[in-house]
């Protein structure tokens, strides 16, 4: 089999030594203070509070729905997390923020927990969220299609509208936490 030269990788004359040395390097993470840590860990939970009051606060009627609980849920939960990369900004302390959302959930009530987290929906969410352009709008439409209501522009707007309520929560989380 032919490789392109590209595909080859050459390495130094230790290489070895040189892997030991990468892994004895500080990690990027080191730069961050024990006070970035403890505002992240404090970000995850103050939005972990806010989605906890959503949940338990009573929905319309015709929204009332089971599935469209969850999905809601699930939409909110993935904004949580859009919005610590996007307003924190530091794989470390996101890492963080996210572990405090998650795990104030699971002390609150374990079947929160569990319909806030399908991997699947967030594959969606994520694919339209990757895209760059028109996002808070694809957000919507990913929300309406999760919801069985693919192309309704009331569950578009709906999504639309709960994907950016809480980056709002999350960025105001973010600036209170980081500006003190």
């Amino acid at each position: 089999m032919l490789t392109d030269d590209l595909d080859v990788k050459i390495a130094g004359d230790k290489p070895s030594e040189d892997v030991r040395r990468n892994k004895n390097t500080p990690a990027q993470s080191s730069s961050v203070t024990s006070e970035q840590k403890k505002a992240a860990k404090e970000v995850g939970k103050l939005v972990a509070q806010s989605f906890i009051r959503d949940a338990e606060t009573e929905v319309d009627e015709e929204f009332r729905d089971y599935d469209m609980i969850v999905q809601r849920r699930l939409l909110l939960s993935f904004a949580a997390t859009a919005g610590f990369e996007q307003y924190i900004g530091d794989d470390t302390l996101d890492g963080i923020a996210q572990k405090s959302f998650l795990d104030t959930l699971n002390k609150h009530s374990a079947e929160l927990y569990k319909t806030s987290s399908d991997t699947g929906a967030f594959s969606f969410y994520y694919l339209a969220f990757r895209r760059g352009s028109e996002v808070e709008r694809r957000i919507g439409q990913t929300f309406a299609m999760l919801c069985l209501h693919d192309g309704d522009p009331i569950f578009q707007e709906l999504g639309e509208a709960l994907y950016c309520w809480f980056l709002s929560v999350v960025r105001k989380a973010v600036a209170e936490c980081f500006n003190k």
